[in-house]
């Protein structure tokens, strides 16, 4: 039999089909002739090649490794003058092998390939005569529905319904093929009412979704008819009934009324305008309506000057703040300046100390001494400038800073705001904040300050700005320039048991519903919570040991108790957990130990600086996770006591030194320990012990002298609770000590040095 190759033309059994001669040009169908036998072996991929190029593609064993296994017998009816041809299918085969001829046509060799017979013939009529209904029922709803009815109703099986739609429908060559390849006759019907149901499903939603964009555009064109008529008739309605005012005309009156600037207003009416022609059904309708609720709900009147009370106001930091004399006066001069000149004027106060000194909350006092709305403003953590300017209305989800949004909430145009933890400020891709910031604090620049948001300049020169931060190290100098800080030392045990008598005590009475007649907490009991459950600079720790007090009394009150008095006795009873551990002096030492003084993020510490020789060849060994500067103190120490004591250091090369700071799981940093690492280096390799009581602090040059540090205040009470008796500090920290508290100064013997030789003699290292 002749084998005609063919692609992407599905052919079933018991099927007539017409073909054109091109369809088979390639296969030199002219030798046949009518009555010949075919059988049509369906190709795997469309045939890509040209005659004249690749004979050799059109060997017949490169066409078995082309076509499927299974093909269709068929039997050429007729041949027109054209040279059309007319075939009826009768029966699948297996194709064995394909032989070429010298007239260029492909002999097959194959044997029937029976079906299936798993369906009573009644039952596939049936099927057959639903699925041609269904078809009939389909075509209806088109224009074309009495030609393709004429179509479907020639079928006389389910086989020449898939052989003439399967142009049409969406299933590739293979799932083609397969319905070929399947031999029982119910799963061949099923794949082929699949298809066929398919493709009625996807024309049908095909055909709704036209019809649904051709009645949502009528829609769209009803509703803008719809607006224009609304419109007209909502401005005659608003002439008539202003208490239902619209909101178009409800932010013209606000704008009108708020006081803008030219700039302002002009961008507002802008937006406004937008807002008429978008109509409140439109995309950008939410985001217009906020960006004009934001603007109009800001004060942008500038306030009348105001009379301040000086008394008042240091009646109300004395009430609101026990001590800090040095920080109230300045507030109290800055308050002074603003009276004189009937405006806001002076420099950005930035408060700086350890948490728990009162920083923020006195930002509250100035707000009530000076009757201005207050606004607290977290800067912890920010990396996005876009937090400080906002963002660009372009963008979706578009807010304003942090800083237009505080002035929006306060109501005014004056507030007193507090920037709180300017110090924990980031920087990162996303830009740097704390230049974002210097255009809000600079009163040079602050006049016309413009939110991204909001894209029109405010004045925030009537602004009471007031930073605060734990320590100045990480905060830019040129932020840093337009502040002037102002420090909160800790408090000394004495101004604590004050503060707890006077503000904690009765705040956690409140807190909890006790009365005063319920609860009484002894002087000594406030006092051994202060040495033995709390280790600060500030008071935020003892507040909540007194709550804690509060929470186990308010049970036992609940249980029936009348009056309960907590004393340094039953103490225990009453606060949680142990108490806390603080480092004291050693009373026997040895070479090469020496205390120093440190300064946390709690407040001040003793740190112990240990030093030994072993057996080594020369190396440094650093270990307690000292940081960088500390690192560079070590070297420095080092190179001073090797010039100081070169004889005793000269066998260095065959001894390992390891320097060691206690804790060495809390990391450790700062320039202030450079006179304890050189003495206590000096101390091992002279092996003159030094007196634990005696503490120092300070950083060296590599000339040896004794540069300033920070933190005196808590360094000198933390040596105070130590049970150190005298402290060597620079001698530029001198003017520092007015700060230290009386009581604080009485406890110790301080000694300024100017020079690492002046230590050494002092500690007796040195004759």
């Amino acid at each position: 039999m002749i084998a005609i190759p063919i692609h992407d033309t599905i052919l079933l059994p018991d099927v007539t089909f017409f073909f054109k001669k091109e369809t088979f040009e390639d296969w030199e169908v002219e030798a046949l002739s009518v009555g010949d036998e075919i059988v049509f072996a369906f190709l795997k991929d469309e045939p890509e090649y040209d005659r004249e190029e690749t004979e050799e593609k059109e060997r017949p064993e490169d066409l078995m490794e082309l076509v499927y296994p299974v093909g269709v017998r068929a039997r050429l009816e007729a041949i027109d003058n054209e040279g059309n041809l007319k075939i009826r299918t009768r029966n699948r085969v297996d194709i064995l092998s394909l032989t070429g001829q010298e007239s260029g046509l492909v002999e097959a060799v194959a044997v029937d390939r029976p079906d299936v017979q798993d369906m009573p013939g009644e039952e596939q009529a049936q099927r057959f005569d639903q699925l041609r209904k269904d078809y009939l029922n389909f075509v209806k709803m088109y224009q074309w529905g009495l030609w393709a009815r004429g179509l479907i109703l020639q079928w006389k099986n389910i086989y020449e319904l898939i052989c003439s739609m399967s142009p049409y429908f969406s299933i590739t060559w293979d799932e083609k093929v397969a319905i070929l390849m399947e031999d029982r006759i119910s799963e061949r019907y099923r794949l082929i009412e699949q298809a066929a149901y398919e493709f009625i499903e996807m024309a049908r939603v095909h055909n709704e979704a036209e019809n649904l964009q051709q009645r949502e555009n009528e829609n769209i064109y009803r509703e803008n008819a719809l607006k224009k008529q609304i419109e007209i008739l909502q401005n005659e309605l608003d002439e008539m009934h202003p208490e239902n005012i619209s909101d178009v005309r409800q932010f013209q009156k606000k704008i009108e009324e708020s006081g803008m600037n030219d700039t302002a207003r002009k961008e507002a009416d802008k937006v406004l305008n937008r807002m008429k022609q978008e109509g409140q059904n439109g995309h950008e309708y939410g985001m217009l309506y906020d960006y004009l609720d934001f603007v109009t709900s800001l004060s942008w009147k500038k306030p009348e000057a105001e009379d301040i009370d000086l008394t008042y106001a240091e009646e109300v930091l004395d009430e609101d703040h026990y001590g800090m004399k040095k920080v109230k006066e300045r507030i109290l001069q800055q308050l002074a300046v603003m009276s004189l000149r009937k405006e806001q004027s002076g420099s950005i106060l930035l408060f700086v100390g350890a948490p728990g000194t009162g920083k923020t909350s006195i930002g509250q006092s100035i707000a009530k001494a000076l009757g201005r709305e207050y606004v607290r403003i977290s800067l912890g953590g920010i990396r996005d400038e876009a937090e400080i300017r906002g963002h660009r209305r372009t963008y979706i989800g578009a807010m304003p800073g942090r800083i237009m949004e505080g002035i929006k909430r306060s109501g005014v145009s004056n507030p007193v705001v507090v920037l709180d933890e300017v110090d924990k400020l980031a920087k990162d891709y996303g830009g740097d904040p704390a230049s974002a910031l210097l255009e809000v604090l600079d009163p040079e620049q602050n006049f016309s300050f413009t939110d991204h948001y909001m894209n029109v300049p405010y004045d925030l020169s009537n602004v009471f700005f007031i930073c605060t931060a734990n320590q100045v190290d990480t905060i830019p100098e040129p932020l840093l320039n337009r502040m002037e800080v102002i420090e909160f030392p800790g408090y000394t045990e004495l101004e604590k048991e004050s503060i707890a008598k006077k503000h904690l005590i009765p705040k956690a009475y409140e807190a909890m519903g006790i009365k005063k007649s319920q609860l009484r907490i002894s002087a000594s009991a406030v006092r051994k919570v202060i040495t033995e459950y709390t280790m600060e600079s500030g008071v935020r720790g003892l507040k909540k040991r007194m709550e804690g007090i509060c929470r186990h009394a308010a049970v036992r009150l609940v249980k029936g108790e009348k009056k309960l008095s907590v004393t340094p006795a039953n103490l225990k009873e009453y606060v949680d957990g142990h108490g806390i551990h603080r480092d004291k002096v050693e009373k026997k030492t040895v070479p090469g130990i020496v205390t120093g003084l440190a300064w946390t993020a709690a407040g001040g510490e003793i740190l112990y600086i240990e030093t030994k020789k072993v057996g080594g060849n020369g190396q440094v060994i650093i270990t307690g996770q000292l940081g960088d500067v500390m690192k560079e103190s070590v070297s420095i120490a080092l190179s001073l006591v090797k010039d100081r004591f070169p004889k005793e250091t000269e066998d260095l090369s065959k001894v390992d030194l390891h320097i060691h700071v206690p804790e060495g799981a809390v990391p450790k940093d700062g320039p202030s320990a450079g006179i304890t690492l050189t003495t206590a280096l000096s101390s091992l390799f002279t092996g003159k012990k030094v007196d634990p009581t005696i503490a120092m602090t300070g950083e060296v040059s590599l000339r040896g002298g004794v540069m300033p540090i920070g933190g005196l205040t808590e360094k000198l009470m933390a040596a105070v609770r130590a049970g150190v008796k005298t402290v060597f500090i620079p001698k530029d920290n001198v003017e520092d000590l007015e700060e230290v508290p009386e009581e604080i100064r009485k406890e110790l013997t301080i000694t300024p040095v100017s020079a690492v030789s002046e230590v050494l003699r002092l500690t007796g290292i040195l004759g």
